[in-house]
């Protein structure tokens, strides 16, 4: 237990310097940003005298940039990320808040197809290796891996949408309509889960490749198991120990690559807030969505290395050395 102890010790420890590195950098990134800090903060909107002295005393411009970084630090650790006067003084988190349920919408399900899809395709073709099926499915992963997301999300588009008028081009549902429709989904989660699903798959391949040639895997085929037992039953668990790390660091892509995703096809989550407040110069909401995904990729990373650890018979026992019995 006390290596337990200092593992997720050190884990913490190494998660918040991140944490403040990324709040640090962003914070005096906006200090150098050239223009007016108090027109930054609300954006292209016009403020008359008195607003701009009570943003001024709200935000303490008038101070040094290290008292102003370290209120603005206190401030966030508390979940405070400040006000958006380009929205009525609107908090900042609220915002974020209230289209974070949209971008969950697109990558979750993105994020289950490219887990699942990677895992049978990368088996089925390492059991097939050097053989045609092999071949196909490993030749269209390095394709798929190196084309941009945004430009298949696009050509997409143009396919599905324009030319063939099966699926709307983008937003979530018909106009006037509330609500997130199945068919608004289909393309935006097929170009968030498609780079993502090659990788998989060929880091599945890979690592199923390895876990046929072990020496267990001989013991079992000795023994008169079907080939797809040997595969399913004994050959998988081992493979898909590398996946845990993968499929963990898979969904900080998935969320930053969002970003890009909902501006293509128009779907109002934070990618697309996060482009508005960019055009609009809202600093502040900018600085939130930052802040909001990095926290959300740490905790992942931290709860993917904590299930590693417990699954991975190496490292637990490692981490909890069985007590050995001393013989009278």
């Amino acid at each position: 237990m006390k290596a337990w102890a200092i593992h997720i010790g050190k884990l913490l420890v190494s998660s918040f310097l991140l944490f403040l590195a990324v709040v640090t950098v962003l914070f005096f990134l906006l200090e150098l940003a050239p223009g007016d800090p108090v027109q930054s903060l609300v954006g292209d909107v016009p403020i008359s005298d008195a607003v701009r002295e009570q943003i001024i005393a709200a935000y303490g411009l008038d101070q040094p940039a290290i008292v102003r970084y370290f209120t603005y630090l206190g401030n966030v650790l508390r979940g405070d990320l400040g006000y958006s006067y380009a929205t009525n003084s609107q908090p900042v988190l609220d915002i974020i808040l209230g289209r974070a349920g949209n971008t969950l919408a697109l990558a979750v399900p993105a994020f289950v197809l490219s887990l699942v899809g990677g895992i049978v395709l990368g088996s089925i073709a390492a059991r097939t290796r050097r053989r045609w099926l092999d071949s196909g499915i490993s030749g269209t992963s390095v394709a798929l891996f190196s084309v941009p997301n945004f430009w298949l999300g696009m050509l997409l588009i143009i396919v599905f949408a324009i030319w063939l008028d099966w699926l709307p081009t983008g937003g979530m549902a018909p106009y006037g309509q509330s609500g997130i429709q199945p068919q608004y989904l289909v393309l935006p989660v097929i170009t968030m889960a498609t780079t993502e699903l090659a990788y998989k798959t060929r880091i599945m391949r890979s690592s199923m490749i390895e876990s046929l040639g072990q020496d267990f895997i001989d013991t079992a085929r000795s023994k008169g198991l079907s080939s797809s037992r040997v595969l399913w039953r004994h050959a998988m668990p081992n493979a898909l120990l590398p996946m845990i790390s993968v499929a963990g660091y898979s969904l900080g892509f998935i969320l930053a690559g969002s970003i890009l995703i909902e501006r293509v096809f128009g779907w109002p989550g934070m990618g697309l807030l996060f482009f508005d407040a960019i055009e609009r110069k809202n600093n502040m909401v900018v600085l939130g969505i930052v802040i909001v995904l990095t926290v959300t990729i740490i905790v992942v990373n931290i709860l993917t290395d904590l299930v590693y650890g417990l699954v991975d018979p190496r490292l637990r026992a490692r981490l909890m050395p069985q007590r050995r019995e001393v013989a009278a």
